[in-house]
């Protein structure tokens, strides 16, 4: 990319990938599909990594979807590089795993960019914006979701970074802009088929309209304040269930009464005990174990059969 002054959306990139890093990476791998906020975030991590001397490139994940994703994710590949990043194509198979097309998507192409990263040991910078965090905790309020899913995507976790997440999506489309780049539209983003397609297309704008501007603002403020909360319960639950204690039955002494508090330190030695990722229902029909007792023989969670014996709860295995 040549060097020229930057326009104020890429101003506002520059900054916000520079605070996410915080001087703590060795080297960067930016996932990219093409679209505005991925090629922004390659535009804004080039500059980023020239600055601090840092190894970075661009990787592009073919999902093998669509009949020319291909063609599409090499000519992503090739904006990437112009953009400033040499830039690699990686072919992934995504294996439906009952999640639905888009999580399996998601968490075959996590895996490859992990994969990427732990070879390259670098973190990975993801250009989710605020309108998609806004998209996704309304999707969590729609299931009825609690704080965990309503704290919606996390700014950093594991190798994963997302700098953007208090940007506008319009700005990483005027930084395309400012750039004189084009980017690719991915058709899925206007199939009304896909729930956060409608939430994009028709509910926030509806909201908006009824309840005034701010509405994306708001949202994503919540699952901050949200994450900040869950957080500090976590840690209590840690605190009332080190790792030292996770095995084995777990007392009924030992578990607080506070409701937020209970349901956290369940749900902690359940996943413990090798339960695949408990719902709040079933989490829920574990605490009537300690809270309503009346001698029911066993709760079924997903992977486990959890029942009580005198004081105890524990993993049935007959």
């Amino acid at each position: 990319m040549a060097k020229k002054s930057l326009g104020p959306a890429m101003v506002e990139l520059v900054a916000a990938v520079e605070e996410a890093l915080n001087g703590s990476a060795k080297g960067l791998i930016v996932g990219c599909s093409g679209g505005a906020d991925s090629l922004a975030l390659v535009a804004a991590t080039a500059i980023v990594a020239e600055r601090q001397d840092l190894p970075a490139r661009a990787v592009v994940i073919d999902h093998g979807l669509q009949d020319d994703s291909a063609a599409v994710a090499k000519k992503a590949a090739s904006r990437a590089e112009k953009m400033g990043l040499p830039a690699d194509v990686v072919a992934v198979t995504v294996v439906p795993d009952g999640t639905g097309p888009e999580a399996s998507a998601r968490t075959a192409r996590h895996a490859a960019l992990e994969q990427v990263a732990d070879a390259l040991d670098a973190i990975v910078l993801l250009g989710h914006t605020l309108d998609d965090q806004a998209e996704t905790v309304l999707l969590g309020l729609a299931r009825g979701s609690g704080a965990r899913s309503l704290s919606g995507m996390a700014p950093t976790r594991d190798r994963f970074v997302r700098p953007f997440l208090g940007v506008r999506r319009e700005v990483t489309e005027a930084a395309c802009a400012e750039l004189d780049t084009k980017f690719w539209r991915d058709p899925h983003n206007d199939d009304l088929g896909f729930a956060r397609v409608r939430v994009r297309k028709k509910i926030m704008p509806m909201l908006e309209a009824e309840l005034g501007p701010g509405i994306a603002e708001a949202l994503a403020r919540t699952a901050v304040m949200l994450r900040d909360d869950t957080q500090v319960l976590d840690t209590l639950a840690e605190d009332v269930l080190p790792e030292a204690r996770l095995t084995g039955p777990l007392d009924v002494a030992d578990i607080p009464k506070p409701p937020a508090l209970r349901r956290r330190v369940i749900r902690r030695w359940l996943l413990a005990q090798g339960a695949d990722e408990p719902a709040y229902t079933h989490v829920k029909a574990v605490e009537a174990l300690v809270t309503d007792w009346r001698g029911q023989k066993w709760v079924e969670v997903p992977g486990l059969r959890v029942g009580r014996r005198s004081d105890q709860l524990l993993v049935m295995t007959d």
